[in-house]
Parts: structure tokens; sequence; C-alpha cells
């Protein structure tokens, strides 16, 4: 497999643009960042496909490290298509925010800004566990002596006096 330097450093690029394009708070850019991703995530799989060989058709005449794996060819495909779909259910979002508030940038709630305000300390996950852990408390025994003998299902010991 050679080594495409020039394929590699684009990848770098378009991977470290989309990044920092997805921690945009604009949905538009968060768009452009999520397609800059998908095409570096194909080239990557266009790359890892190895060297170019001939057609995958078969033929007697030639050795099979000679032919091109059609797999990474099918991955990409299949990335193209999610790729569509993502970009089309985002830009639907893009759409609708921009008729319902005619603005394009996420913006924080007020709960959004109450939890981030409140302390990271959780009193039910973050306080120590007692070393007795039920809640139960222990139940007195009865002090029946047969209780033991007593199997469900089947009748219990037979007592003097009773058939």
């Amino acid at each position: 497999m050679s080594v495409n330097l020039t394929l590699l450093v684009v990848m770098g690029v378009l991977y470290a643009v989309g990044v920092y394009l997805l921690l945009e708070r604009s949905l538009t850019r968060v768009l452009l960042g999520l397609m800059l991703l998908t095409n570096g995530t194909n080239l990557l799989i266009l790359h890892a496909g190895g060297i170019p060989g001939l057609a995958p058709l078969y033929d007697s005449s030639i050795a099979a490290e000679d032919y091109s794996d059609p797999l990474p060819q099918a991955l990409i495909l299949t990335a193209i298509v999610i790729s569509l779909a993502v970009t089309a259910f985002l830009l639907g979002m893009i759409y609708r925010s921009w008729v319902l508030g005619r603005r394009d940038e996420i913006q924080d709630d007020v709960e959004d800004r109450r939890v981030a305000r409140q302390s990271s300390y959780d009193l039910e996950d973050d306080a120590e566990v007692p070393a007795e852990t039920t809640e139960f408390e222990e139940a007195p025994r009865r002090s029946d002596p047969d209780e033991d003998l007593e199997t469900p299902g089947l009748p219990g010991p037979r007592r003097e006096g009773t058939r």
C-alpha cells in the first residue's frame, strides 16, 4: 500500500475544520462541519482501500492480489447516502428554526443556565454509602418448632390428635 501524503493532509484539514464548525452555535455552520467530516471520512475509507487495482470481475488469468477491493467503494456509497439523509434532516431543522425564531443560532434557555449554575455534588450519588445497605429491618423469627419441617406445597408434619 502506498501512502499518499496529500490525501492525508486533506483529510486532516477536513477533520479539523469540520470539528471546529461543529462546535459553533449556528446550525448552518454545524451543517457545513458535518458535511466536511463526512467527506473526510469518505477520503479515509478510500485511502484505507489500498492502491487501485483492476475491476473486481473474475478472470482466471489475473492474480487475486491484482484486484481492487470493492468493499471500501460500497462503504463510501453507503456513507454518501447516510450523509445526504442527515443533511436533509439538518436543513429541515434550520428551516424550521428560521421560520419560528428568525434566527439560525442555538440559544441557551433558562433551564440550561440553571443547570450550569448548580453544584456538581449530588447527594444521592455522591454521599457515602453506609456499611449496611438494606433498608428493611430484620423480621422477628416465629417460635414455631415445626416451622423448619414444613415444605411449601406439601402438608406439614402431623401433630398428635390430628389426621
